[in-house]
């Protein structure tokens, strides 16, 4: 995987999962994959970011993991918000 060594790359490889999540979950699926679960693709797709970001920090590529990390974080906080609600 041929990853550039900077905040944006990594943000932006960062944003591909969610959003494709997104668009299954809301655009193709409304409501019909879990309607009683709406967080889980979510955090699925934010469990492959985290392993992701373990070999973009194994091959050395710094900023790229740091963009990605906060990427992840910040879309884990707006599916935990919005998404996930506690009883």
């Amino acid at each position: 995987m041929a990853v550039k060594n900077n905040i944006v790359t990594g943000a932006l490889v960062g944003l591909i999962l969610p959003l494709l999540a997104y668009f299954i979950a809301e655009i193709l699926f409304k409501d019909q994959l879990i309607p009683d679960k709406p967080g889980v693709p979510y955090l699925i797709a934010i469990g492959i970011n985290l392993i992701l970001l373990k070999f973009i920090f194994k091959a050395d590529k710094d900023k790229a993991g740091i963009g990605l990390l906060v990427v992840t974080f910040i879309v884990l906080i707006l599916a935990f918000i919005f998404k996930i609600k506690l009883r």
